[in-house]
C-alpha cells in the first residue's frame, strides 16, 4: 500500500504515464482478435474468465467461499486468502482450458486491484503479475466498481452517460458513467453497506437454523423468508429522511432491528441465538427499509441529474448491480422510482450481479478499446482495499438540497 496520499497520486500518475505510452506503442493491442483473461478475488470468489472484444465468454470459472463462511458466521480474511491461495492456478487454468485459448493468445489480463480485502486482493495480483511476467502480456488493473458499473455494457447497448446504483456485500454507491473511466460519484455508505447489514441481522436471527436457509447466505435467506413476512409488523424507520443528500446509512437500521429482536425474545422468553416465531416479520420489515432507503436516495440522485444536465433527455438509464442487486424486492422498489422519473431501469442477470471473472475481463475489454490503463507486464502495481470511485460530488449534492416528493413504494411479494 502507498505510504502516504502524495505518493498514491504520484504513483498513480506514473502508471497513467507509462499505460499510455504502453497503449501507444502496442498498436494493435485492440485488434478485432483481442482476448482478455479476467481475474476476481477481491472477498470470498475466486474467480476468472476469457472474452473475446465482444463480450462472448470463452470460458470462466469460478470457486466460491460461501459454505466456509456460513460456518464461521462472516467473512474471516486469513481463511478468505487461505482459500485463494490454494485455488487461484486451478481457477485461471480451468477458465482457460474451457475457452481453448492458449496463453500466448491473451491479448491482455485484467485484474481487480482495488477496492476489496487486502490480503484477498494480494492473492489476485500476486498470482496475475506472475502471470503476466512470464507470458509476456499487458496487465490492466481493473477498479472492482467500475467493474460491476459496465457489465450491463456487455449484455446489452448501453450509451454513456447512465446513472448507477452499486450494491453488494462491502459496497454501496451512487454514480454517473460519463465514459469506461469517468464516473462522478453522488453518493456513498458512510458507514456499513446494505449486503453486510442484511447478513448481519440474518446472524443475529440465527437464521442458518432454519431448516430453509441453512444453505443460503444472510442476504438469501432475509429475502426468502421475508416473502411470507408481514413487514408493518415492524415499523422500522428509514435511515436519513433529514438529510438531503445521496449517501446512505445502514448502521442506526441495524440497532433498531437488534432492540426489536432483543425485545421479542423477552416477550418468548427465549436466550439469543434462539428462532423466534416471527423471523419472517422482521426479515420483511428490514428488507422493506432497506429498499425504501436505497430507492430514496436514487430517487433524489435522478433529480439532481435532471437539474444538472448529467443524463441526457431521452431515454435515460438507471443500472442497478452488485451482489444485492440479485434481491428482487429491491430490484421492484427501484422500478418504482424509475417509473415515476421516466427512467429505464437495466440490471445484469443474477449470476452477473455477484463477484466474477467475467466481469472484470469485460471491464479489461472495454479499455482495451480504448487504451486506457493498459501497463507494460514489469510495471509494479499495488493493490488499494478502499479506493473511491471517480469525482466526489456528494457536496455539491448536498447543498442541492433536494426535497424528494411522497412516492408510495407499494410492493406485492
Amino acid at each position: 500500500m502507498f505510504s502516504s496520499k502524495v505518493s498514491c497520486v504520484q504513483r498513480l500518475l506514473q502508471l497513467r504515464h507509462t499505460a499510455v505510452c504502453f497503449s501507444a506503442a502496442c498498436g494493435k493491442t485492440a485488434s478485432s482478435s483481442s482476448l482478455v483473461l479476467g481475474i476476481e478475488t477481491s472477498c470470498d470468489d475466486t474467480g476468472a474468465a476469457v472474452l473475446d472484444e465482444t463480450g462472448a465468454i470463452l470460458g470462466e470459472s469460478l470457486h466460491s467461499q460461501k459454505q466456509v463462511h456460513l460456518r464461521t458466521g462472516g467473512i474471516i480474511p486469513t481463511v478468505a486468502q487461505h482459500h485463494h491461495r490454494e485455488n487461484i492456478e486451478h481457477v485461471v487454468q480451468e477458465a482457460l482450458d474451457r475457452s481453448g485459448v492458449d496463453p500466448s493468445q491473451l491479448t491482455a489480463v485484467a485484474t481487480t486491484v482495488m477496492p476489496g480485502l487486502a490480503l484477498s486482493l494480494g492473492i489476485g495480483l500476486e498470482f496475475s503479475q506472475r502471470f503476466v511476467r512470464h507470458h509476456n502480456k499487458p496487465f490492466i488493473p481493473i477498479h472492482h466498481m467500475e467493474a460491476h458499473a459496465l457489465t450491463v455494457r456487455m449484455l446489452q447497448p448501453v450509451e454513456f452517460p447512465f446513472l448507477v446504483l452499486l450494491v453488494s456485500g462491502g459496497h454501496s454507491l451512487l454514480a454517473v458513467a460519463r465514459g469506461v473511466d469517468d464516473f462522478l460519484l453522488l453518493g456513498h455508505t458512510l458507514d456499513e453497506a446494505p449486503g453486510d447489514t442484511l447478513d448481519k441481522v440474518a446472524r443475529r436471527l440465527s437464521l442458518i437454523k432454519h431448516p430453509q436457509c441453512s444453505s443460503l447466505s444472510g442476504g438469501q435467506a432475509i429475502e426468502l423468508l421475508a416473502k411470507n413476512g408481514d413487514k408493518t409488523k415492524f415499523p422500522f424507520r428509514t435511515p436519513m429522511g433529514q438529510t438531503h443528500d445521496c449517501c446512505f446509512s445502514f448502521a442506526g437500521l441495524r440497532t433498531q432491528v437488534n432492540m426489536a429482536i432483543m425485545k421479542k425474545e423477552a416477550e418468548e422468553g427465549v436466550e439469543k441465538g434462539t428462532l423466534l416465531s416471527c423471523v419472517g416479520d422482521i426479515a420483511a420489515a428490514t428488507q422493506h427499509t432497506v429498499a425504501a432507503h436505497l430507492a430514496k436516495r436514487t430517487h433524489r440522485a435522478i433529480l439532481f441529474c435532471k437539474a444538472k444536465g448529467l443524463l441526457p433527455t431521452n431515454s435515460p438509464t438507471l443500472v442497478l448491480s452488485g451482489g444485492v442487486a440479485s434481491n428482487q424486492y429491491i430490484r421492484k422498489a427501484l422500478s418504482v422510482i424509475t417509473e415515476k422519473t421516466g427512467l429505464q431501469l437495466l440490471c445484469p442477470p443474477a449470476k452477473f450481479c455477484t463477484d466474477n471473472g467475467v466481469m472484470i475481463a469485460w471491464n479489461g475489454v472495454e479499455r482495451l478499446r480504448e487504451g486506457k490503463g493498459i501497463l507494460p507486464p514489469d510495471v509494479d502495481v499495488r493493490y488499494e482495499p478502499k479506493a473511491p470511485l471517480g469525482v466526489d460530488m456528494t457536496a455539491e449534492v448536498k447543498a442541492a438540497k433536494i426535497r424528494l416528493p411522497s412516492v408510495r413504494i407499494k410492493i406485492l411479494s
